[in-house]
C-alpha cells in the first residue's frame, strides 16, 4: 500500500474539480487530483462548455455593467420557494472574482455578450452579457500530455472535430449559402484532416474540451499532480473530520492523506440506474449525457462521513430532450436536442399527435412540459417533425444538414421519412392527428405566428433562430414533402440534487454543521438553482465558482 501526502485532494477532474486545484494551488497549497477515468475531464469535456457568471470582466470591458441586485432578483423569481439567499449571493459575488482570478494565471475566455437568459419576462432578466466559454485552445501546445484529456463526445461533433455554438456553428451551417463560411468550413477541416493523420484526434478544441484543456494547462504550471485511473473508494476521517482518501488504482491501494481537506467532484449520480429511480420522475427511458462515471460514488463516500443529500421536488436532473444513436460500427450514443429545436419549420407532439410545448423554449422546459403531458401509463417520448427543406438546411438531431447524405439514419431507423404526414404518423406509430396538427400550425405559420404556444415571444426564442426568417425567426410552414421524424425522450446533462453545501462548498450534516474537510462543488453537490434552469450555463457557472470557493476556504484553514 502506497501513501500520498498533500493538502488538498480533489476527487474528480471537470470543471469544479479543475477550478478547485488551479485555485489551490495558486495559493500556495500541495494538490493532488484523483481521477477514476484514465482521462481527464469529465462530463465538462462532452459539454458545450457555456458558463452563466454574471458581471464578468468581458462584460464590463463591452460597456455591459449591472449592479448584482439584477442577477438576484432574476433567479429569485425563477426558483422561487427554492431560492437560497447565503449560497445565491456567495455565488454572484465571487462568480467575477473567480474568473479575475484565473484571468490572472493565464486563462483566457470569450463572451457571450447576446446570450439571452431564458425567461425574458421575469424581472432582471439578462439579454447579454452573463455568459462564458474558454477560448479555443490548440492542444499541440500540451505536447505528449494532451493524451491525458478526454476526447469530445462524438454525437456532438463532425468527424471527431468540435463545433462551437455561435460563428463557427453559424459557419458550418451556412457553408452552401456563403463563401466566408465555407472558407471557414474548409479550414477548419484541413487542419482537422491533418490533426487525425499526425495526432489521430481533433486538437483545435472548443466548448467544454477547450475549458478542461486550458483548466489543465494552467494546472500543470501551478504543479497540480494527477492521478489517472484511481477510483476514490472510501474517505479517510480523523476525529470527524474529513483528511483523505483511499483510491484504488492498478498498481494497488493508494491512501492519500489531505491536510487542508478532499473536495468531491465525481459529476453526481445520473448514470446510476438505482438513484434514478430514487429521484428522476422517468428513470426507466432516461438516458443521460454524463461520463459512465457519474454513478454517485461521491455521494456514497460523502454519505458514509455523516453528508446530508438535498433533492428537489421539481427536478433532480438538468434535463434535456435526447435521442438515441446508433452508429455503423455498432456502438450507442446520446444526441442532446439543443439547437434545431427553434428554428423556423419544426414541430414537437406526442403519441396522439398533438404540440404541448414551444420548442423554442429552454431544453429543461421541453422535457419538463413532455412529463407533464403524458398520462401516467404511457411511454415518455415525444417526434420532432420537420419538411425536406428544414432538414437539408439545419439537419435534425444527429443527422447533418445538406450536402451531407441522410443514407444511413434512414436505413438505421433513427430519421423516418414519409411522402405524407399521415404515412410519417403511421411509420413512428403517431396518432393520424398529426396531419391536422401540422396543418393547424401552418395557418399561421404563414404570417409568422403561433398562437397556441407563442413561439418567437422571449428574446431567448429569438436568439435561437433564424434572424432571415420573416417576421418570426421561430416560426415558418412545415409544407414540403416529404416529411421526416425524429424519436426524442428525456435525458439530462447532469443530476442537480446532491450533496447539501454551504455558501463555502463545505458539505453539510443532516443537523446544518459543516463536516469539517470536506467540500464538493459540481454535480456532486445539489445544485444552487434548485431545480430550476434559469439560464444556459447555471450548470458550470457554478461549478467552477464553487469549485473556486472551496479551495479557497482550504487555503484559509
Amino acid at each position: 500500500m502506497r501513501t500520498l501526502d498533500c493538502d488538498f485532494l480533489v476527487i474528480g477532474s471537470g470543471a469544479a474539480g479543475l477550478s478547485a486545484a488551479v485555485t489551490a494551488a495558486a495559493k500556495g497549497l500541495s494538490v493532488i487530483v484523483a481521477e477514476r477515468a484514465p482521462v481527464l475531464g469529465g462530463t465538462t469535456a462532452w459539454s458545450g462548455g457555456w458558463m452563466w457568471l454574471p458581471r464578468n470582466r468581458y462584460a464590463r470591458e463591452a460597456g455591459i455593467v449591472e449592479d448584482i441586485s439584477f442577477p438576484r432578483a432574476y433567479l429569485a423569481a425563477v426558483l422561487g420557494e427554492g431560492f437560497d439567499p447565503q449560497r445565491i449571493d456567495s455565488f454572484l459575488a465571487a462568480a467575477p472574482e473567480m474568473v479575475d482570478f484565473l484571468c490572472g494565471l493565464g486563462m483566457q475566455f470569450e463572451p457571450g455578450n447576446r446570450i439571452c437568459d431564458i425567461y425574458g419576462d421575469k424581472p432582471g432578466a439578462g439579454t447579454g452579457g452573463r455568459s462564458l466559454i474558454a477560448a479555443p485552445f490548440d492542444a499541440r501546445a500540451l505536447g505528449g500530455r494532451f493524451e491525458l484529456l478526454r476526447e469530445t463526445k462524438r454525437e456532438t461533433a463532425f468527424l471527431g472535430m468540435p463545433i462551437q455554438a455561435g460563428a463557427d456553428l453559424i459557419a458550418f451551417l451556412n457553408a452552401t449559402r456563403n463563401p466566408l463560411a465555407l472558407l471557414h468550413v474548409v479550414r477548419r477541416l484541413t487542419r482537422h484532416l491533418f490533426d487525425l493523420v499526425i495526432k489521430g484526434r481533433a486538437t483545435q478544441l472548443v466548448n467544454g474540451a477547450a475549458l478542461v484543456a486550458r483548466l489543465f494547462a494552467v494546472a500543470e504550471a501551478c504543479g497540480v499532480r494527477w492521478l489517472t485511473s484511481a477510483c476514490a473508494t472510501q474517505l479517510l476521517a480523523r476525529s470527524n473530520a474529513v483528511c483523505g482518501a483511499e483510491l484504488s488504482t492498478p498498481d494497488g491501494t493508494v491512501l492519500v492523506n489531505a491536510r487542508r481537506g478532499v473536495l468531491l467532484a465525481t459529476g453526481g449520480f445520473s448514470q446510476n440506474a438505482k438513484l434514478r429511480a430514487l429521484h428522476f420522475a422517468h428513470p426507466d427511458t432516461h438516458l443521460s449525457l454524463a461520463v459512465p462515471e457519474a454513478d454517485g460514488s461521491g455521494l456514497a463516500m460523502a454519505r458514509a462521513v455523516g453528508a446530508s443529500f438535498e433533492g428537489n421536488s421539481r427536478a433532480n436532473g438538468a434535463w434535456c430532450p435526447v435521442s438515441r444513436v446508433t452508429w455503423p460500427d455498432g456502438s450507442e450514443g446520446v444526441f442532446p436536442h439543443i439547437i434545431e429545436r427553434a428554428k423556423p419549420g419544426l414541430i414537437a407532439v406526442r403519441a396522439d399527435g398533438r404540440r404541448f410545448v414551444n420548442e423554442a423554449d429552454g431544453y429543461h422546459d421541453y422535457v419538463a412540459a413532455l412529463l407533464a403531458a403524458v398520462p401516467v401509463g404511457e411511454p415518455v417520448k415525444s417526434w420532432l417533425i420537420c419538411d425536406h427543406r428544414f432538414i437539408r438546411r439545419w439537419g435534425l438531431g444527429v443527422v447533418r444538414p445538406a450536402p451531407l447524405p441522410l443514407g444511413y439514419w434512414l436505413r438505421s431507423g433513427y430519421l423516418k421519412r414519409a411522402r405524407t404526414l399521415r404515412e410519417l404518423a403511421a411509420s413512428c406509430d403517431i396518432d393520424p392527428q398529426l396531419e391536422a396538427t401540422v396543418n393547424a400550425y401552418n395557418d399561421h405559420a404563414s404570417r409568422g405566428q403561433d398562437p397556441q404556444f407563442g413561439r418567437g415571444w422571449s428574446p431567448y426564442n429569438r436568439s435561437q433562430g433564424d434572424p432571415e426568417q420573416l417576421p418570426n425567426p421561430n416560426v415558418a410552414p412545415i409544407a414540403r414533402g416529404p416529411f421526416y421524424a425524429v424519436e426524442v425522450i428525456p435525458g439530462s446533462f447532469g443530476s442537480f440534487g446532491g450533496l447539501r453545501t454551504d455558501a463555502k462548498a463545505r458539505v453539510l450534516r443532516d443537523d446544518g454543521l459543516p463536516i469539517p474537510g470536506l467540500f464538493s462543488a459540481g454535480a456532486d453537490a445539489a445544485s444552487v438553482m434548485a431545480g430550476c434552469y434559469p439560464a444556459g450555463g447555471i450548470s458550470l457557472g457554478p461549478a467552477m465558482t464553487f469549485g473556486f470557493l472551496a479551495a479557497m476556504s482550504a487555503a484559509d484553514i
